[in-house]
């Protein structure tokens, strides 16, 4: 991969999206596959709205992999087989709303093909741990994208955010496969955030946010940075992925704390109390936009850093997540 390429696969990977956004409306349009807002109290959009988002990024993806040779690289099974699983369950859960235990059955089946396949957390000496590890990362990560998908646009501008990281560093890092995935995925959000954004033609749905979690999580284990000491390093992905973990941290706690189920759907997440302190909703999305730039940034400021510098960094920004998530929770009342 050089920047010539890079932009080549971009171009190819937007346009693909581009291309299939109105087909993927027609076909899911037919199929009643669509979002009613009758179907739940939280719903706020006014008419069924399509749910093609998944099938246009999953069939964008494989198909840009295809031109540019990414069947040919190290992680192409263990990411083909593991977001066609997500992805499967992800639109059955859409056309029938599937119980979350099977949820969790998919997104149990993709982490450990990852494992199986050799993509996984190596923290630990005990092997163990590090298949726990792994197993809570990808199963966390996938949830986190589909809970912070609460509102037009959001959920893939910050795909598009973590993604076009992984480009910049995995050029650094001496990892060509990585840096034509997050290609791939920088293109084909692009394309897809054309219909996505407000007021949205169609939703991602689990099928599409899950496949984006997965994807991100696959990146944030395979990615090796070199010359960096797993001590001074291991955050770097928490960090790119950090505003879905806070959406998702906050709305743990908030439902522990008011004693409702945690799968329960509702208007507690983070882009709803921003707009609860009376941001507009295109500013509040801007904001988590904003937030993911930031934090970006900041891992790779404290990447090159002495391990215990940059551990505090990181340390400081969990304090201010913590300290962020309180106040929230106290602001606002559901």
């Amino acid at each position: 991969m050089n920047t010539f390429i890079t932009f080549r696969v971009i171009l190819v990977s937007t346009s693909f999206a581009l291309l299939l956004g109105p087909v993927g409306y027609l076909i899911t349009r037919k199929l009643n596959l669509t979002d009613d807002p009758r179907s739940a109290p939280h719903k706020q959009h006014n008419t069924p709205t399509s749910v093609a988002g998944g099938p246009v990024l999953f069939i964008s993806i494989i198909a840009s992999g295809a031109i540019f040779g990414f069947y040919k690289t190290s992680i192409f099974l263990p990411i083909l087989l593991g977001a066609s699983i997500i992805f499967l369950f992800g639109l059955w859960d859409d056309l029938k709303n599937i119980s979350p235990l099977w949820k969790l059955i998919g997104q149990l089946l993709a982490a450990i093909i990852l494992i199986y396949l050799g993509v996984q957390v190596r923290l630990f000496r005990q092997d163990w741990l590090n298949y726990l590890l792994t197993i809570l990362w990808v199963v966390g990560i996938i949830n986190a994208y589909n809970f912070v998908d609460s509102m037009d646009g959001l959920a893939i501008g910050l795909a598009v955010i973590a993604s076009s990281f992984f480009l910049l560093v995995t050029i650094d890092s001496g990892q060509p496969e990585l840096t034509l995935l997050s290609t791939i995925l920088v293109g084909v959000c692009l394309g897809a955030f054309f219909y996505n954004a407000t007021p949205a033609v169609f939703f991602l749905g689990d099928s599409g946010a899950q496949l984006l979690g997965f994807i991100l999580a696959a990146l944030g284990r395979a990615y090796n940075p070199v010359g960096f000491e797993r001590i001074a390093s291991w955050y770097v992905p928490i960090l790119l992925i950090g505003v879905p973990i806070f959406d998702t941290t906050l709305v743990v706690f908030s439902r522990l704390r008011r004693r409702k189920r945690i799968y329960e759907a509702g208007l507690d997440h983070t882009y709803h109390r921003l707009v609860g302190l009376r941001l507009s909703p295109n500013r509040a999305v801007l904001a988590m936009h904003l937030a993911a730039i930031l934090l970006g940034c900041l891992a790779f400021i404290a990447l090159p850093m002495p391990p215990l510098i940059s551990n505090l960094i990181f340390g400081a920004v969990l304090l201010a997540g913590m300290v962020g998530i309180l106040i929230l929770e106290r602001k606002h009342e559901f």
